[in-house]
């Protein structure tokens, strides 16, 4: 299992595909939080990574299906799973192998956005900021990458079109985080239903540890989604198999 997370993640870094993907992600979040009006925190007026944390789900909506996209779409198409197959592990040692390797990339894509907390707190008025709350919100945010980066393995495992994974993988991710939020504002399901069908989405429980409050609830909910994509993953390839 864990050479192939080794071997997914040098891969990812073996050329400047990996690193690009970093550097795109860190630009793309400070023009937002320092440079574009309306949603730089300097408009904001307080000492706040709110914005990081209300945009993040939006950027890894499509980083993280476009880093999980060939990581068993491609051993379909190069054949290099039939090689798999003769090794002595099961289909789920090899799902977990490559979902490992995704977190991994995700946590070090995650890593330089520290930087962010340095600055907001020099930028504070008394040099001090809520890190109770943002180390709650980095937690929600790490979670929700974990759903995003099982179910992109999961997408992955369904075709051995690269391109095809990452669009169904942005589709099911797109439609778990905002999907039942904006069908639970259909006005007939007002003051009824609204509240548990906003529940089974991922932005209810992603608000939740945004705001510094890390809920059992919560975990369980991102949790149980992270082991039934592995789960169908593993059968998909075992089927395979």
């Amino acid at each position: 299992m864990w050479s192939i997370c080794k071997k997914e993640w040098s891969q990812f870094f073996s050329n400047l595909t990996g690193y690009l993907s970093i550097v795109l992600f860190l630009f793309i979040n400070g023009l937002f939080l320092f440079v574009l009006p309306d949603t730089n925190i300097f408009d904001y007026g307080y000492a706040s990574l709110e914005k990081f944390f209300d945009l993040a789900p939006w950027i890894f909506l499509f980083l993280i299906p476009a880093i999980s996209m060939r990581s068993l779409a491609d051993e379909f198409k190069t054949g290099t799973f039939e090689t798999l197959k003769t090794k002595p592990i099961t289909a789920l040692q090899i799902a977990m192998g490559k979902y490992f390797s995704i977190l991994l990339i995700t946590m070090v894509v995650l890593l330089p956005t520290s930087i962010y907390v340095f600055t907001i707190n020099a930028l504070s008025v008394n040099g001090q900021i809520d890190t109770g709350g943002i180390i709650g919100s980095y937690i929600g945010l790490f979670l929700l990458a974990a759903v995003y980066a099982a179910i992109g393995l999961f997408c992955s495992a369904l075709s051995s079109n690269a391109v095809v994974a990452f669009l169904f993988s942005a589709f099911v991710c797109l439609l778990l985080y905002f999907g039942f939020n904006a069908i639970s504002k259909i006005p007939a399901l007002q003051g009824s239903a609204d509240y548990y069908i906003e529940m089974l989405g991922i932005d209810f429980h992603y608000r939740s540890m945004s705001r510094g409050v890390i809920d059992t609830r919560d975990v369980v909910y991102f949790l149980s989604i992270i082991i039934l994509s592995i789960h169908l993953t593993a059968k998909k390839l075992q089927h395979k198999k």
